[in-house]
């Protein structure tokens, strides 16, 4: 089961190819061959904001649960 990097919450939702939304801390990523491409904060408009610089100054790859 996949978690969400920001929060490690499970409560994941798909709302495109490839993207997922952290419901918990609102939170949108996007995901190619199990990793993290993009990480980004859903405003209370709707805009994106990119949370990249946060996340990506290692490798991010996605939390899977066994």
């Amino acid at each position: 089961m996949l978690r969400c990097p920001n929060c490690h919450s499970h409560d994941l939702g798909k709302v495109g190819t490839n993207q997922l939304y952290c419901w918990h801390c609102f939170v949108e990523m996007t995901i190619e061959n199990d990793q993290i491409r993009s990480i980004y904060q859903v405003e209370e408009d709707g805009s994106l904001t990119s949370l990249n610089d946060l996340f990506f100054d290692e490798d991010v790859a996605v939390e899977t649960m066994t």
